[in-house]
Formats: C-alpha cells, structure tokens, sequence
C-alpha cells in the first residue's frame, strides 16, 4: 500500500483537488492565482527571455540562418525552464509554499499529483534535469551563436538526456496506473492531455529531431575524416 495514499470514509471529502482520492498533502496550502494568471505569468516571463534573447543573437550573428537561430532560442528556453522552474522543485517542497513557481507547480501537478508528494523518481529526474541540462543548454546556446565545434556533441547529450528522462517519466507513470491501478490526473481531459501528455510530449519530439540532426553531422564529420586519413595514408604508401 502507498504511504501517501490515506483511504477516507464514505462521508469524507478531499481538502484539495489533487488525484488519487484521499493522496496525503501535509500542509497543503492552496493557490492563489487563478489558472489564467499563472498561465499568463509563465508565458510572460518566457517572452521576456526570449525576445532579448533573439535581439542579441540578430546582434551578435546577423547571418545566423534561421533554423539555427531557433535552436539556439530553443536551447535558452531549456536552460531557463530547467534551471530555473526545474530546479526550484527540485530544491523546494511546492505543497506548502506560496511562492509563484510552487503555485506553478501546483497548478502543472492537477495532472499528475506525485509532484506534491516528493514521489522519489520525479525529485531525482528533476534535480538531474536541473543541474546538467539546465547549464549544458546555456552552453549550447551560446556554441551555436558562436559556431563552437563542441555544438553537436553538446546538442545530443542535452536531448538524448532530455528523451530519456521523459521516458521514463512517461514509463513510471504508465506502470502505476497498469500495475496498481492508480491515476496521478484529475479526470478532466485537458490536464490528462494538455498538461501531462502535451507539454512533456514537446521535449521528446523536438530532442529527437535535434538529436538526428547532431548524429548526422557527427556521422558525417568522422566519414570525412576517415577519408583524409585514408588519401593521406594512401600518398605517404
């Protein structure tokens, strides 16, 4: 039986809106923004990133091409979200707090609740997305900006890491409800398919693009350098 999970009497309702029914939260301390605000707010503050962001990559590399110039806005999205909203759950328990970023998270957890209490693989996937792919992706950032030949490999261990923890997120949270029959989203549609599938779908689809791309040009870099130390070789025989 999960510690977490208390199994109220018939009579006995919920204090918060949270899934399953009768999960224990400690003092919980509910939001006081609305979902509007706190959508607002996050949307707001990723533009005020990224607006910047764009002005001083134009700035710095006007002949930057587009799709590069797009990875790298991607990459500073990353590294913000990661460091910043990753890295306060994973140093911060949201349930009780009142800060912006717990209220954030709390209004993220209506799908999927075991970000309120601690679950043991989502504060460990989070802390390890918090420290390494968080400033990796600043560096990568600034490696396409600057053209560094450390790009790629930077490129596909940021997004393999980004897949394979979104993986097993999605693979830990499946096996519970499979095994257990136990249901992290409230029932309405748009928590299950908005929050939980959609947003997290967004870092294994464009990883697995960025990742094919960084394997081809690496692929490609190595075959060209095989063929000079081949030509090489074959002049000095």
């Amino acid at each position: 039986m999960n510690a977490n999970i208390v199994h109220p009497g018939a009579d006995a309702l919920p204090d918060h809106p949270f899934y399953p029914l009768g999960v224990a939260l400690p003092g919980y301390i509910a939001n006081e923004l609305t979902t509007i605000q706190i959508l607002a707010i996050f949307s707001g503050t990723c533009a005020a990133v990224m607006l910047p962001s764009l002005v001083a990559i134009n700035r710095t590399r006007p002949d930057l091409p587009k799709r590069e110039l797009s990875t790298a806005l991607w990459f500073i999205l990353c590294g913000c979200i990661h460091l910043i909203l990753e890295g306060y759950f994973a140093f911060n328990a949201v349930a009780t707090s009142r800060h912006v970023l717990a209220q954030l998270w709390k209004e993220y957890s209506l799908s999927d609740s075991r970000y309120l209490t601690r679950d043991a693989f989502v504060v460990s996937m989070e802390t390890v997305t918090a420290v390494c792919w968080g400033p990796l992706s600043f560096f990568c950032a600034w490696s396409i900006v600057a053209d560094h030949p450390a790009r790629h490999v930077l490129q596909a261990v940021i997004s393999l890491g980004q897949i394979y923890g979104d993986v097993l997120y999605y693979g830990t949270c499946t096996l519970e409800y499979v095994v257990r029959a136990l249901e992290f989203s409230r029932p309405e549609p748009y928590y299950f398919y908005g929050y939980y599938v959609f947003l997290n779908a967004i870092w294994i689809v464009i990883p697995s693009m960025l990742l094919w791309s960084s394997c081809k040009k690496i692929t490609r870099a190595f075959a060209r350098v095989q063929q000079l130390e081949a030509t090489r070789n074959g002049k000095i025989h």
